[in-house]
């Protein structure tokens, strides 16, 4: 029996490495775009919603390989701020910011605001596109508040400063093996976990069914 392949729409080597331990008791290959040949396709991220954005570049992808695709997009939303950075938390501080520049604006942002008005949510929406071009979405959530500096060297993003709600630490602290269980992106992958598994056994019955 073949193994089903699973595409990420993401160039993100952490996001890829994060996805692929989440998701390996599945008996799937997961592939990043560059596995297969599709490195320099850019899609833009000009959504309205984590869902738009997550959609769109699961179909872009999708038109380009055999397999089911999965993309996903996830944000920051800062009660203070009426949700900012939110969609926009990867070009927060510009088009090419980089994760610290990132940070550092957020920082500012926040700056001379108490510890009880820095509540967050880090949110993931992730849209699979299945052999049949059926797209499935899925989401997660995460709360917790934004610390006065950034704290941890794990991680990547908003990890330096997002304080996981019940736990003393940020996700750079807490490292990837606590992450990958209670992060945004761990719950929603959780749910596609469900639902991919779901794909598989009902591909298992129908060839059952043919032979």
């Amino acid at each position: 029996m073949n193994k089903s392949k699973l595409v990420l729409a993401t160039g993100n080597p952490n996001k890829i490495e994060e996805i692929r331990d989440i998701l390996k008791e599945l008996p799937i290959e997961v592939l990043s775009k560059e596995d297969v040949g599709l490195k320099n396709i850019d899609i833009e991220e000009d959504g309205n919603t984590l869902e738009e954005n997550a959609i769109k570049k699961a179909r872009a992808i999708a038109n380009e390989v055999e397999g089911m695709v999965m993309a996903d997009d996830s944000g920051l939303f800062v009660d203070f701020l009426g949700g900012a950075p939110g969609v926009h938390s990867a070009r927060y501080s510009g088009e090419n910011s980089t994760d610290e520049e990132n940070n550092r604006k957020l920082l500012e942002e926040l700056k001379g605001v108490p510890m009880e008005k820095r509540g967050a949510s880090f949110k993931a929406v992730m849209a699979l596109v299945t052999e049949e071009g059926k797209i499935i979405t899925v989401s997660g959530e995460c709360r917790g508040t934004i610390a006065f500096e950034a704290r941890g060297k794990e991680g990547f993003g908003y990890d330096p400063l997002f304080i996981v709600d019940g736990y003393d630490k940020t996700f750079a602290e807490l490292g990837e093996e606590v992450k990958n269980k209670i992060s945004h992106r761990a719950k929603a992958l959780d749910q596609l976990k469900k639902e991919i598994t779901k794909l598989l056994e009902d591909d298992g019955d129908a060839d059952i069914c043919s032979k």
